[in-house]
């Protein structure tokens, strides 16, 4: 794996999880300050390194399709309900963008014209050729996926150079074992797509680990909670854990 690797992409995309957009400091399901501070960081590197910027956020502060169908709701229902989560997350995301004078479009994979605009993928380009960031929601449009596997794909079909994995609760990147359980646990600088799958390390789910593999779209595994560690990502700083 080479320095170029860690090089400023021209464009990336950025997935987060739908609990970082809440505070461990409130029972809100979505703190405003949070995703306030969370799209400043956006605004600046979009800013300052001119990277184009797409983002998909989960929605597991609000549904896990996942916790619905343990208890015994239908898998497919409960993972909708999550994909609909995906979209409250994104119209929060998109606010908060706007009020700092980013134009950002929502793009969702339900259609819902109300709210946002259909997945188009030559109109997602057009959009960040703009200047625009683009939120791709809810998930696939389909049960029985995370939304692991979108990012990537939509990585692909807008030809991002990157994926960046931004993880909250401290945990800083791709560690030997889990480091809230083993305090031994090391984190890797760099590791390939076969030893996350030997190992079974638990990165992005295994789908969307065997689609980066294929389509030889690196992952940066990084903590997007410590404050400028996006820029730091993105500016090519040793952060985190590079994937490829």
């Amino acid at each position: 794996m080479s320095e170029a690797t860690r090089a400023t992409p021209k464009r990336i995309v950025l997935k987060m999880s739908g609990e970082a957009l809440a505070s461990a400091a409130s029972d809100e399901t979505i703190d405003f300050h949070t995703v306030h501070r969370l799209a400043a960081e956006i605004v600046e590197v979009r800013e300052t390194l001119g990277v184009e910027i797409a983002i998909v956020v989960g929605g597991g502060n609000i549904w896990r399709g996942m916790t619905g169908a343990s208890d015994g709701m239908d898998r497919a229902t409960s993972d909708t309900m999550g994909m609909l989560g995906t979209v409250i997350n994104s119209l929060a995301l998109q606010d908060a963008l706007e009020q700092l004078g980013q134009p950002t479009r929502v793009q969702s994979a339900i259609p819902m014209p109300a709210v946002a605009e259909p997945y188009i993928r030559r109109r997602a380009i057009r959009h960040l050729e703009k200047g625009r960031v683009v939120i791709f929601a809810a998930g696939m449009g389909a049960p029985f996926f995370t939304t692991d596997t979108p990012a990537v794909l939509r990585a692909a079909e807008i030809e991002a150079q990157m994926v960046l994995k931004g993880t909250h609760g401290g945990v800083d990147g791709v560690y030997t074992a889990d480091p809230h359980v083993d305090a031994s646990a090391t984190r890797y600088e760099e590791i390939t797509f076969m030893e996350v799958v030997s190992k079974d390390l638990r990165v992005m789910d295994l789908t969307a680990i065997t689609f980066c593999q294929d389509n030889a779209l690196p992952i940066l595994v990084f903590d997007i909670m410590t404050p400028g560690n996006l820029h730091r990502a993105l500016a090519g700083e040793k952060i985190g854990t590079l994937v490829s």
